[in-house]
């Protein structure tokens, strides 16, 4: 039998929770072979093309991580790489259409807050929005979320 987690530290119960409600996304997202770290990626190549380490610095993972998240974006052509016009060591990620209706799906703002909201009343859920953003506030050095800014 699972233990009660009202007597666990905040920390674990915020990670606790933050993992669930990813493993859901994740089953989610799966629909489309993607995770949740190739969200952001879809969202910021929405906005415009980009290049790797732009992308890499905006989600806060190393270029070679994003390399091999590229790489598998664009075995499922949701997006492409082209040689950047005029530095050939640098490239030029782009959104393929493919890419664009994937992110409209996936990307649900209904579904998603579903999932993290599910069992609350529109008070708590409120409560729980203020709260968050007061945690966020609290540690700006450590921002790793990977959303655009907006």
């Amino acid at each position: 039998m699972p233990q009660d987690p009202s007597g666990w530290p905040t920390g674990r119960l915020l990670s606790s929770a933050a993992r669930r409600v990813e493993r859901e996304f994740n089953a989610h997202l799966d629909r489309w072979d993607l995770n949740h770290a190739s969200m952001p990626v879809l969202v910021y190549l929405a906005a415009r093309d980009h290049s790797q380490r732009e992308l890499a610095d905006a989600t806060g993972v190393t270029e070679q991580t994003m390399s091999r998240l590229l790489a598998r974006m664009e075995r499922l052509r949701y997006v492409t790489r082209k040689p950047h016009p005029e530095d050939r060591r640098r490239h030029v990620i782009s959104l393929t259409d493919a890419g664009a209706s994937v992110l409209r799906e996936a990307a649900d703002v209904e579904r998603s807050e579903a999932m993290v909201t599910r069992g609350l009343s529109p008070e708590q859920v409120a409560q729980l929005r203020q709260l968050l953003v007061a945690v966020i506030a609290a540690h700006p050095e450590s921002s790793d979320d990977g959303a655009p800014p907006g």
